[in-house]
Formats: C-alpha cells, structure tokens, sequence
C-alpha cells in the first residue's frame, strides 16, 4: 500500500510543481520563467521525488512509465493498475490545490489553457494533430529508453534520477512550442479536467501517443541494450 501513496505524492509534486510553474509563474511580465523555467521546474519535481521515494515504489509518477516498464520486463502487472489510479488520483489532486490557488487572482481564467495539452488551435504555436502525435511518441520512447537505461543494474549507481529528471527537462525544451508537453497522461488529466473545455476533448491523444511511445521505447531498449543476465 505505501508504494501506492509513494506514487500519489510522486505524481501530486510533479503536477503541482510542473504545472504550478506554467500558470503562476511562466507568464509574469519581465519576470516570468518562460518555456525553459517550466522545463526546468518538470525536471525537479522528477528528480527530486524520484530520490525521495523511488526506493518506495521506482518513481514512475507516469501512467505511459509503468506501462513501458511493464512491458520492458521491469514492473509486476498486478500493479499496474493500482499504480496508475494513484498516478491519476494524484494528478488531480494536485490540479485542484493549483486551481485554488490560481482563482486567487483576479482575472484567472482555466478556460484559457491551465497548462493544458493540445494540437491544432489548442498548440501553443498551432501545431497539427499528426505533430502532436508524433512528437508525443517519439520523446516519451526516449524517456522509457533512458530511463530503463539508467536504471539497469550495469549502470553507475545513485545518479538515475539525475539521467531522468535531465531528460524530461530536455523533451520540455524541445515540446512545449507543440503540444505544452504531455508524455504523462496522468499530467495531462489533472489540468484537462479544470480547463473543462477542448483539453477534454483532446485527452484521448495525450493517452495514447504516451502509452505508444512508452511501450517502443521500453521495447527498443530491451532489444538494443539488455542481455540475460540484465
């Protein structure tokens, strides 16, 4: 049970701080963090839970994560659902806190985004469908692909959550202009939920190009990096 609550509070902190970051902080005038404080701010919360309560339940904090370890041979499936509902259930608990908080300000309006992922108008820079799906899935194949990397027993010990934290700061970088970077479909859930409008409808796509691109990267890796005694 405590792995289930390690994964709640995981995926609460990357929520909160992540998103956080986006609709308290990004957009300050001559002030705000812009796309690279975000992308910062997703990698710290990865990081910083994943030594904290990695040893508890391996920081996966990400529905498309449990799933390509599953499949990677790395994740037992009679948790796999348990694991994702508290993923889930995290995530919304930390977009209703943010929520709050953000009504506090005059003139907050969810409907606006919320940190939301889309495509099409719905993009921050209006990207298609076809660009989010595609982006979507190669750079959470690469997030599995690193991490099953630096978690495998041959690697130096200690410093994966430094690799991954790394990493999803990086596919921030590259994707915030398309879709505000989902590769977490229950990050993406939390914050569809109080926007209320199009990133509902759009959400299906931000499950599935992360479960995808997930199960690829988790196979590439075992194909390409991992032998019997892995």
């Amino acid at each position: 049970m405590k792995k289930y609550f390690a994964e709640f509070f995981g995926t609460f902190w990357l929520v909160f701080g992540g998103c956080g970051s986006a609709v308290l902080a990004a957009g300050i005038p001559d002030l705000g963090i812009a796309y690279a404080g975000v992308s910062l701010a997703f990698g710290l919360t990865v990081l910083t839970m994943a030594y904290a309560v990695g040893h508890i339940s391996g920081g996966h904090f990400n529905p498309a994560v449990s799933i390509g370890l599953m499949v990677g041979g790395r994740f037992n499936s009679k948790d796999l659902l348990p694991y994702i509902a508290a993923q889930v259930i995290g995530a919304i608990a930390a977009g209703a806190v943010l929520y709050t908080i953000a009504t506090g300000a005059s003139g907050f309006d969810a409907t606006a985004g919320f940190a939301s992922n889309g495509y099409g108008e719905h993009s921050p820079h209006g990207y298609s469908l076809l660009s989010a799906l595609l982006i979507e899935v190669v750079l959470t194949a690469f997030f599995l692909f690193i991490i099953m990397g630096a978690t495998d027993k041959r690697a130096p010990a200690g410093f994966a959550p430094i690799a991954i934290g790394l990493a999803l700061t990086l596919i921030h970088l590259i994707s915030i202009p398309v879709t505000n970077t989902s590769v977490n479909p229950a990050r993406s859930t939390g914050v569809a939920l109080f926007q209320g409008s199009w990133a509902l409808q759009q959400l299906w796509l931000f499950w599935v190009a992360p479960i995808v691109g997930g199960v690829i990267g988790a196979l590439c890796y075992r194909f390409v990096a991992e032998d019997k005694n892995s």
